[in-house]
């Protein structure tokens, strides 16, 4: 079993800069694949990014492509989402997933293992 802990969620205004991490226990991450979603109030969870097993590759929304940036550290069974330019528009609780396939995916039914969440607000 994998648990997933997502922390550096807060309040922003428009143009700053958040930084998200996931921690894992209970089983090392670095044969998984893992991804971020996000869930506005009303709305469906949506896919934010993913990485491979390995790091070396990753998968953006269109949304979010050029300003978030998804990366691991396999020895601190940590992933990242650096998070630039934010804008009112991307607030909502993001959510940390973890998939036992190395490959990336972006459906979040592909996915075996869920944060708790972490609420992210950006201010206009």
């Amino acid at each position: 079993q994998v648990q997933l802990v997502e922390s550096g969620g807060g309040l922003v205004q428009a143009g700053g800069s958040l930084s998200l991490s996931c921690a894992a226990s209970g089983r090392t991450l670095s044969s998984y694949a893992m991804g971020w979603f996000r869930q506005a109030p009303g709305k469906e969870r949506r896919f934010v990014a993913t990485i491979s097993w390995s790091g070396d590759h990753t998968y953006y929304a269109d949304s979010v492509k050029g300003r978030f940036t998804i990366s691991r550290d396999n020895a601190k069974n940590t992933v990242y989402l650096q998070m630039n330019s934010l804008s009112p528009e991307d607030t909502a609780v993001y959510y940390c997933a973890a998939r036992t396939s190395g490959y990336m995916a972006e459906y979040a039914s592909h996915y075996d293992y869920w944060g708790q969440g972490t609420q992210v607000t950006v201010s206009s």
